[in-house]
């Protein structure tokens, strides 16, 4: 990807001090303090040492006014929480976070109201449940009308301040501290104040958690706080960690307009005030959001931002007006009541006339991509709160879902640092500097990005804004090392890297809205792009959704016979079952985190391929970068031909092995079997076709495999046909009673009747019977079964050779005249194909 050449390391002063702690949390905000406190809990004599860039009660949750969405109200389902969450997302969700999020978010939100948090109730003791943007049900609880935030974070600090959590104010943390294994083992830090730690010194610790918050001064515009400068994306970025989605950056659609020119923080307009009765018009006070969305001024935020931004584009305003005035003063002072002190203080009466608004860069569902414990690609480094990428929010979050995210993986990272006992060695040498950013560049860059990468983009918007941050690089004076030019150099890496993948993805989607590219486009972008920093610059990755296969692979199983979400599911339990809590241990232990690799998958023995395009979906779901296939389906293969190669991290494809490897050599298998019968009984009229007996939850794939064999497949389940055996027949008191019993129950239903007696076959002639199944006949009974019916049917009859075959008697039976020999062996009892991953070098 095209980009400025971003430090991989910040030039400081060596560290003129040292702490050693068992978990550092960087950041003050409800992720952090919650992965504190709760560590804390679970082990009490753990020293957690919390890192604030202010004071510990500044940041942006404080700033959070709408509140906390959570299932409460007994009416309301988790079920309906996540389909609201998955709505909003544009299909980028992952379903399993979000339901982790949904199923233990009230629990959470219980627990932080133990910790004092005090939300506003009804006059009957009911916490009050509102409603925002992209919620069908009221499901937000808020403090002070307007200031949760600022309770949630009072809350915590009083939590924080009463136990043995040291805090450190004042801090940036520069760079992450790793040990010879690449295992996480502190950051450095500058301390801006005076005493004992004063300067630049280091955090040892055994855990790392980046809750650093968001990323919003990289735009000109933002509701951010000054202390938002993306500080733990770059971080992570230069640590070598995957960032993930950072396109996805959300403006809040009802920022209080300051008037032309007005840059930094702006307030905040609460969505909940939409939720409340208020809605948007133009200057000629029409109501343009009806007929846009069917939630219409309760639409998810990027369709009430779009649709501004469309609106302020074809009128030539640059605002338009949110209109309260129907709530009157009452409801005003005391449901919004720091809403209403905003606009007051810059002259503005919501009762009395329409409140200014228009979008802001307010939050980033993109960050440092983790996975349900908060664990980035870095052992030892997780991520929270809004730096981290969980996969809860895909292309757009959900209102007020920010900070129940925040409360829930907290929780997580606390109990898995907890769990696991991280113990990396000791931290070397960090990678040689690469100079500074002038801090004197800050407002240039800040403008060119919402210029260029803000609400609406496109490649020249973009292409610009990247020339851009490239001249910002030059400077002809040397940067000096202090807090002002390593913000500014944080602010270049976050926006370099976003400019890149905005203009990657030719679509639009969720907050990413493309002006050359208008439509979501499902087919080619739905993935994600993740992007990590290495000593030849950035590396951007597409990574096909987990949710999901590349359009081009769910294609292919479809005209296969297989359903790409059913192969899907089936890879969900493989992995679980294969991966556990923990996650593969020995690739962990063994290979640095950075690490990437290219391995052929290769056949050991002679045989059938089938699965090829399952083996990929693992490999792709686990981060395989690259996967070429060498071979197709069914095609006869040799010991040593290679099937396919792999390349991406060595960590993910040596996870991905196992599981791929399973279903590939298992079905493999069954192809290479099926062939053998298939080739047994060549030149005759008959074929070999399979049976019921297969293994749970993979008769799709091993009847597709019998296919790849040349093999025709039998029934799949009891209900798509019936077959009468021996015990039916005893119970329905004859063969032909039976069939007529089935006849009149299911009509139209395809009928199988299976015989192990000559003298059932002409009562089943005379009842119409279409197919029969011949069980364990002598090859002579065979023969005199098939001159039966060829004199007696008036219609045609298929005949069906069962039990008792063998590779060595199948000929013969073939030759007699029946119409399928059923192995049931194909399935239930083939010899897995020898296949192995060899790692090149």
């Amino acid at each position: 990807m095209s980009a400025p050449a971003i430090p991989l390391h910040l030039t400081a002063p060596e560290p003129g001090w040292t702490v050693d702690a068992d978990v550092v949390v960087v950041g003050s905000g409800v992720a952090g303090l919650t992965v504190a406190l709760r560590h804390a809990e679970l082990d009490p004599a753990a020293k957690v040492l919390v890192v604030t860039k202010d004071v510990l009660s500044a940041g942006s949750t404080k700033w959070a006014q709408g509140g906390i969405a959570a299932v409460l109200d007994p009416r309301d389902t988790p079920e309906e929480h996540l389909s609201d969450t998955l709505l909003a997302g544009v299909g980028l969700c992952d379903t399993k976070a979000v339901r982790t999020l949904v199923t233990e978010g009230p629990g959470a939100l219980r627990r932080l109201m133990e910790r004092g948090a005090r939300f506003d109730r009804n006059p009957n003791g009911e916490l009050q449940l509102t409603r925002e943007g992209g919620h069908r049900r009221r499901r937000i609880v808020h403090a002070g009308g307007d200031a949760t935030g600022a309770e949630v974070q009072r809350a915590l600090v009083e939590a924080v301040r009463a136990c043995s959590i040291e805090v450190i104010e004042h801090a940036l943390v520069l760079d992450l501290l790793k040990d010879a294994h690449g295992r996480a083992r502190g950051v450095t830090l500058h301390v801006m104040g005076e005493g004992a730690r004063d300067g630049v010194g280091a955090v040892r610790a055994r855990a790392v958690v980046l809750a650093t918050g968001g990323m919003g001064q990289v735009y000109a515009a933002t509701t951010n706080p000054v202390v938002s400068t993306g500080d733990g994306v770059a971080l992570a970025l230069r640590a070598g960690a995957v960032v993930r989605d950072l396109e996805f950056v959300q403006f809040h659609p009802t920022v209080l307009w300051l008037g032309e020119g007005s840059t930094g923080q702006q307030p905040l307009i609460s969505e909940a005030v939409r939720g409340e009765g208020a809605f948007l018009v133009d200057h000629e006070n029409n109501r343009f959001m009806q007929g846009v969305h069917e939630l219409a001024d309760l639409a998810p935020r990027d369709v009430v931002a779009k649709a501004i931004t469309t609106t302020m584009s074809e009128t030539g305003r640059d605002h338009v007006f949110l209109d309260g005035r129907h709530f009157g003063r009452v409801k005003w002072e005391s449901r919004f009541p720091t809403i209403y002190a905003v606009c007051r203080e810059h002259g503005i009466d919501p009762v009395t006339e329409p409140i200014p608004v228009s979008p802001a860069a307010h939050y980033a569902s993109g960050g440092v991509h983790t996975d349900l414990s908060g664990r980035t690609s870095i052992e030892g480094l997780y991520a929270c709160g809004e730096v981290a990428c969980t996969g809860v929010h895909g292309a757009n979050r959900l209102a007020s879902n920010s900070l129940l995210e925040g409360l829930v993986f907290a929780e997580r990272i606390a109990e898995d640092i907890h769990r696991r006992r991280p113990q990396p060695g000791e931290p070397v040498p960090a990678r040689a500097a690469t100079g500074l950013v002038d801090p004197r560049v800050r407002t240039r860059l800040q403008a060119h990005m919402s210029a260029g990468a803000g609400v609406l983009r496109s490649r020249a918007s973009l292409q610009a804004t990247s020339k851009a941050l490239r001249d910002a690089l030059w400077t002809p004076v040397e940067v000096p090392a202090c807090t002002e030019s390593w913000e500014a150099t944080n602010l270049l890496t976050v926006a370099a890297v976003l400019t890149g993948v905005a203009a990657a993805r030719l679509e639009t989607r969720g907050s990413h809205w493309r002006e050359d590219h208008e439509s979501r486009d499902d087919n080619e972008w739905l993935g994600h792009l993740d992007v990590t920093l290495t000593e030849e610059g950035l590396r951007m990755t597409y990574t096909p959704h987990g949710e999901t296969m590349p359009p081009r692979l769910a294609q292919e199983l479809t005209a296969a016979g297989l359903d790409p979400a059913e192969v899907d599911a089936l890879i969900d339990r493989a992995l679980e079952e294969d991966l556990q809590e923990a996650g593969d241990v020995t690739s962990l232990a063994t290979i640095p985190a950075g690490q990437r690799s290219t391995g052929d998958v290769v056949a050991r023995k002679d045989g059938v391929v089938a699965g090829l395009g399952v083996a990929e979906a693992v490999f792709l779901r686990l981060g395989a970068g690259r996967v070429e296939r060498r071979a197709k389906d069914g095609e006869r293969v040799a010991a040593g031909d290679v099937l396919m190669t792999v390349e991406g991290p060595t960590r993910a494809v040596l996870t991905a092995e196992r599981t791929a490897l399973n279903l590939l050599t298992h079905l493999s298998g069954v192809a290479t079997m099926t062939a053998r019968w298939v080739a047994a009984i060549e030149g005759t009229r008959a074929r070999v076709r399979d049976s019921r007996k297969t293994l749970p939850g993979l008769r799709s794939l091993e009847k597709y495999a019998v296919r790849c064999g040349g093999g025709v497949n039998h029934r799949r389940s009891l209900s798509d046909a019936a077959l009468i055996k021996d015990n039916h027949v005893v119970a329905a008191g004859g063969v032909a009673e039976a069939y007529r019993a089935v006849r009149e129950r299911y009509p139209e239903l395809p009928i199988e009747v299976e015989i192990d007696r000559l003298d059932q076959l002409e009562p089943l002639l005379d009842e119409g019977a279409e197919e029969i199944l011949l069980d364990n006949f002598t090859v002579e009974d065979t023969v005199h079964a098939v001159q039966i019916v060829k004199s007696r049917a008036k219609n045609r009859v298929a005949l069906e050779a069962s039990g008792g075959l063998t590779l060595e008697s199948a000929r013969d039976v073939a030759e007699t005249g029946v119409d399928y020999l059923a192995v049931g062996a194909l399935t239930h009892s083939a010899p897995a194909l020898d296949i192995a991953l060899d790692l090149r070098g």
